[in-house]
C-alpha cells in the first residue's frame, strides 16, 4: 500500500491531503487569515508557514511523516514543461524560489515537499503543472511575431478527467482525441491528441467566465487602457478578477445566478446563457484542429455541476462529438493517482533542468 502526502497551496488556503491508494485518508483546505501572509514580503518567504501548517495538520490526523511514502504537489510556474510527473530537485527549487515565471503561491508547492523530503527520505514529485506546454508550432502563431499564444491553462484537471474518460472505455489515453474544457473561476478550453495537449484557449483569450474577462474587443481594450483610469496592476486585476458574472451581476457564485433566474431575472438568464454560448463557441474553435475527429468534448470543473449550464452546451456542440461531464476541481485526487502511476511503473517521471 502507498500512503501519499499531497500538497497544494493557493493565495489564501494550504489544501492538503493523505491518499492511502486510491483512498483518501483525509482532505484538508486550511484557510490563512489576511494578516498571516501580509507580514510575508513575497510568496516564496511563506514556505516556513506552509511548512509548519501541513506538518500541524498531519499531527492532528495522527498521520506520522514518516508514515508517508510518497509526496506529491501541485506544480508551480516553472517554464514550460511537459505533462506528466517530474521529481522534485534542487534545480526545480532553485527555479520556483529564484526566476519562476511568475509569482503564485503553487510555486510554494514543490518546495515545502522538498524540505519535507529531507526530513524523511521519499519520493517526490510535481504533476501536470499549470505551464505544461505541448502546443502545436502552427497554433502559436498570432498576428505579431513578439506575441505568441501561451499554453497556459487548468491542466491538472483536464488531463485528468481525460485520462478517467479512456480508462472507463478501455482505451489508451494516447489514442483518444478530446475537447477539455475546464469551467471553473477562469475558463480553459483544449485539445488532446496522441496522449499530449496540443492546443489551450486560456482564460485570457477564451470564454468569460465568473471571474476573468476572457477575450475582448482589441480596440477597445487599448483605449480603456490608456484612459488613465486604470494602471496596469487595477487593469489586470479588472481582467482577471472582477469580470464575467462578476462585472454583469455583482457575483461569482452561479448556484446564486441560477436562482435569480428562477426568480425571473431575465438579464441573468441573458449573461448565464451567453457564458454558455461563449463557451460553446470556443469547443467550435478547437474542433478544426484535428479535422472535426473528436471521440468526446469532456466538461469539468465545479460549473460543471450546474446541469443547466452543461446542457446548454451540449446542445450547442454535441454535433460535434458526444459530451460527457465529469464535475468538480478533482485536484488533489489527480495529484493522488497522477503519484500512483509513477509509483506503480504506469509512467515514468521526468528530470526537470535550470533555466538562467
Amino acid at each position: 500500500m502507498e500512503r501519499l502526502l499531497i500538497i497544494n497551496p493557493g493565495s489564501t488556503s494550504t489544501k492538503i491531503a493523505v491518499y492511502e491508494d486510491e483512498k483518501p485518508l483525509f482532505v484538508k483546505n486550511i484557510e490563512h487569515r489576511p494578516e498571516e501572509l501580509m507580514k510575508y514580503n513575497a510568496v516564496v518567504d511563506q514556505f516556513e508557514f506552509r511548512e509548519k501548517v501541513i506538518l500541524e495538520a498531519l499531527q492532528e490526523e495522527n498521520v506520522p511523516l514518516t508514515s508517508i511514502t510518497a509526496i506529491v504537489s501541485r506544480g508551480g510556474l516553472l517554464p514550460p514543461v511537459e505533462a506528466g510527473a517530474y521529481e522534485i530537485n534542487e534545480d526545480m527549487v532553485w527555479q520556483l524560489r529564484y526566476k519562476p515565471h511568475h509569482e503564485h503561491a503553487s510555486n510554494l508547492g514543490a518546495i515545502v515537499a522538498y524540505s519535507l523530503k529531507q526530513k524523511h527520505p521519499v519520493p517526490a514529485y510535481v504533476y501536470d503543472g499549470v505551464t505544461v506546454d505541448e502546443m502545436l508550432p502552427i497554433l502559436r502563431i498570432t498576428g505579431l511575431p513578439s506575441m505568441p499564444r501561451r499554453a497556459i491553462g487548468h491542466n491538472l484537471n483536464m488531463r485528468a478527467a481525460a485520462i478517467r474518460y479512456a480508462k472507463e472505455r478501455g482505451k489508451s489515453f494516447g489514442d483518444c482525441t478530446l475537447i477539455v474544457v475546464h469551467l471553473g473561476g477562469g475558463i480553459s478550453v483544449c485539445v488532446m491528441h496522441g496522449g499530449k495537449i496540443i492546443d489551450v484557449i486560456n482564460d485570457g483569450e477564451g470564454p468569460f467566465s465568473p471571474e476573468r474577462t476572457g477575450g475582448l474587443p482589441m480596440h477597445e481594450v487599448i483605449e480603456l487602457a490608456f484612459s488613465g483610469e486604470y494602471t496596469e496592476k487595477s487593469m489586470m486585476k479588472l481582467i482577471k478578477n472582477k469580470g464575467g458574472l462578476y462585472a454583469h451581476l455583482g457575483t461569482v457564485d452561479v448556484r446564486e445566478v441560477e436562482k435569480r433566474i428562477q426568480d425571473g431575472d431575465a438579464y441573468a438568464k441573458l449573461v448565464f446563457e451567453a457564458m454558455a454560448l461563449n463557451v460553446a463557441k470556443n469547443i467550435g474553435k478547437e474542433a478544426p484542429v484535428v479535422s472535426g475527429k473528436v471521440d468526446a468534448i469532456i466538461l469539468t470543473g465545479g460549473i460543471a455541476h450546474s446541469k443547466y449550464f452543461t446542457g446548454m452546451i451540449e446542445q450547442y456542440v454535441s454535433f460535434i462529438a458526444p459530451v460527457v461531464v465529469y464535475p468538480g476541481e478533482n485536484e488533489m485526487e489527480a495529484l493522488a493517482f497522477g503519484g500512483l502511476r509513477v509509483l506503480r511503473g504506469e509512467e515514468t517521471a521526468k528530470t526537470f533542468r535550470r533555466v538562467e
